[in-house]
């Protein structure tokens, strides 16, 4: 039975980005192999510098994924700073990795682009990702298009290991999201940093008024327009019935008065969401209102990862004298 692994950053609400590129799978694949699924907080604190904001994000996302449907009896569900072995792997790899490798990292450099202060801790940020995926012996690391690289990066850094101190680490494999980038409400790749997400969770006005900022330009409804490249129809592909966007897209190429106008597809685009992430907000409220639950959930999940990790941590210190 495969082992999949990922994680997800509490850096901010969850957004339709994280949930078609990563969480949808997350969810699907604890149906075809081993999920380990983890908070990735200790990630975060490379550009999140406020402890109580991680702590109340790192609560929602466990929410967002328990309330979503996450089963932790058939999920590996935890914290990543609940598993410290990962670090002390993480220094192991760093002993073996060239520094040429982590300057080549596209996240890295991307997020140089956009104006964030580097620290040492973006730098390393894959070798502790690299960690993270050969501790528990990963067979495939559902990914984004972006994260392709990371992947890529674990599996050189265990191959130096495994060349320097022999067959160590099982070599990981990526697995491509069915929907690798969702597109944010200035036409950019969603991102909480670049502040251009909608949360799942967004409802009533609030909702209406993050879909209203939504692009679009001033033809009328009777005039015909192709719906490809247009961000509201991209958006409403994710959300409606297959042939209910094919019904749209036909009414927009045609036009006249059967066109729909964007006033529509807004509407129809906000009381997608409410289909979609309505019953999951319920559960969410029920599971803020009784933490200790989602806390137990947490724990267990870690004292099932540790267990994992521990083993592969004593392999590789075994396999270069540390033990």
């Amino acid at each position: 039975m495969k082992r999949f692994l990922s994680g997800v950053q509490p850096s901010g609400l969850p957004h339709l980005g994280n949930y078609f590129g990563a969480i949808a799978m997350h969810l699907a694949l604890a149906q075809e192999g081993e999920a380990y699924w983890f908070i990735a907080d200790l990630h975060a604190l490379t550009s999140l510098k406020d402890a109580d904001k991680l702590r109340e994000m790192t609560r929602e996302i466990a929410v967002t994924y328990l309330a979503l449907g996450l089963n932790p009896e058939r999920t590996v569900f935890w914290r990543q700073s609940d598993v410290p072995e990962v670090t002390e792997v993480a220094w192991l790899l760093s002993s073996v990795t060239g520094m040429g490798l982590l300057e080549r990292g596209h996240s890295y450099k991307d997020k140089l682009a956009h104006g964030l202060t580097p620290n040492v801790g973006l730098f390393y940020y894959p070798v502790l990702m690299a960690a993270d995926i050969l501790c528990f012996d990963a067979d495939e690391v559902p990914v984004g298009k972006d994260q392709i690289q990371h992947v890529e990066f674990a599996q050189d850094m265990a191959g130096a290991f495994d060349a320097a101190y022999g067959a160590t680490f099982k070599r990981p494999e990526w697995r491509m999201s069915p929907t690798p980038r969702v597109l944010g409400l200035d036409g950019q790749k969603m991102s909480k940093s670049y502040g251009n997400a909608l949360w799942i969770f967004e409802e009533g006005k609030a909702l209406s008024k993050a879909i209203g900022k939504l692009p679009t330009d001033s033809r009328p409804p009777s005039e015909p327009k192709e719906p490809d490249g247009v961000l509201l129809f991209d958006w409403l592909k994710l959300l409606v019935p297959a042939d209910e966007f094919e019904s749209l897209c036909g009414r927009a190429r045609t036009g006249g008065d059967n066109g729909p106008g964007y006033g529509e597809l807004k509407k129809r685009l906000a009381a997608a969401m409410d289909e979609r992430f309505g019953p999951a907000r319920e559960e969410r409220r029920r599971l803020l209102a009784h933490p200790q639950h989602v806390d137990t959930v947490l724990a267990q999940g870690a004292q099932r990862a540790a267990l994992v990790a521990r083993g592969v941590r004593d392999r590789a210190y075994k396999a270069c004298g540390l033990r």
